[in-house]
């Protein structure tokens, strides 16, 4: 026989398959609303805890919102009503809904972020891109994945790929390298992975799948991957790793699915259980594009599915 766990019980759990050591110095993860006393029976799973999900939380009356990013990042002196953050805390108080956060913690566990979109792209034979240990099964866990896909396909075809399996947002899919090219190996990181750009190229990967790539990042990757092919007397055509840029919000939405399924197996484990839901807001910030004359179809792409 189940029963209803208390807060404490289910932030337990989600902090053993999350552990908060795990992530960054500068992260700040955990409990952020709520009471550990209170009984959890409904838990809605979102990437961002912004209003529009703080609302779709209460409206669905669910007792804990686990989000993936961060309510109070920066330091604040106040959570009063007279600011957006503090209007959130207000609401969540008011309705009773507890507000947990799986942010880095959640990018490197074992079915986390990155092993959510490295199997959303279909990757087979994967390791961290950047190691960290190995998790609880023994896994190899840490940021980012480097995997295969199970037959060489074109970059427009794996871009195609890409947009197909994920949500559909205004930006789109963006491709920097040669379409016609064939790629196999892929690394992966969900979130903001200009940073590791570095680590992509030592990995061997053809094509690196990640969010919020800046100008001067992806200008200097593509310069020094053609410097290096021209210095393997190689064309053009194989100067990788190729880029392709999606929307934040979409690289670490198919997580939500994974951390509802783990967290009703995690709570039958100790006699309890929850029903989950995946929010179904889109919370990318963009909210419409303007292509320019002649490039609409450039790449020939699709758009991914809706959340």
């Amino acid at each position: 026989m189940t029963t209803t766990p208390r807060l404490a019980d289910v932030v337990r759990v989600l902090d053993a398959r999350y552990p908060p050591s795990t992530a960054e110095s500068w992260d700040r993860v955990g409990l952020v609303v709520g009471d550990p006393r209170d009984e959890v029976r409904d838990v809605l799973f979102a990437v961002d805890p912004v209003q529009d999900v703080v609302d779709e939380a209460l409206d669905l009356g669910v007792d804990l919102l686990v989000a993936h990013h961060p309510l109070l990042l920066s330091p604040v002196s106040s959570v009063a009503g007279t600011s957006p953050k503090g209007a959130i805390v207000t609401a969540l108080l008011r309705g009773g809904c507890a507000l947990y956060v799986a942010h880095t913690n959640a990018d490197a566990a074992e079915r986390g972020v990155a092993d959510a979109l490295a199997d959303a792209l279909g990757l087979v034979d994967r390791r961290p891109l950047v190691p960290a240990g190995d998790g609880p099964s023994g896994a190899p866990v840490g940021l980012g994945r480097v995997g295969r896909t199970k037959e060489p396909l074109t970059l427009r075809a794996f871009a195609d790929r890409v947009a197909a399996a994920l949500p559909a947002t205004e930006q789109g899919i963006r491709v920097a390298g040669d379409l016609d090219a064939t790629v196999r190996t892929v690394a992966v990181l969900g979130g903001s992975g200009d940073s590791l750009i570095d680590a992509v190229r030592a990995a061997g990967a053809d094509v690196y799948v990640t969010s919020d790539l800046k100008h001067h990042a992806v200008s200097e990757a593509r310069e020094q991957a053609l410097f290096d092919a021209s210095a393997r007397g190689d064309a053009t055509s194989g100067a990788t790793p190729f880029l392709v840029d999606t929307a934040h919000f979409a690289s670490e939405w198919p997580w939500l699915s994974y951390a509802a399924r783990d967290l009703v197996h995690d709570l039958e484990g100790i006699g309890t259980t929850v029903g989950t839901r995946v929010s179904t807001r889109r919370t990318d910030p963009w909210t419409s594009r303007v292509a320019s004359p002649g490039l609409e179809n450039s790449t020939g792409t699709t758009e991914g599915h809706h959340p």
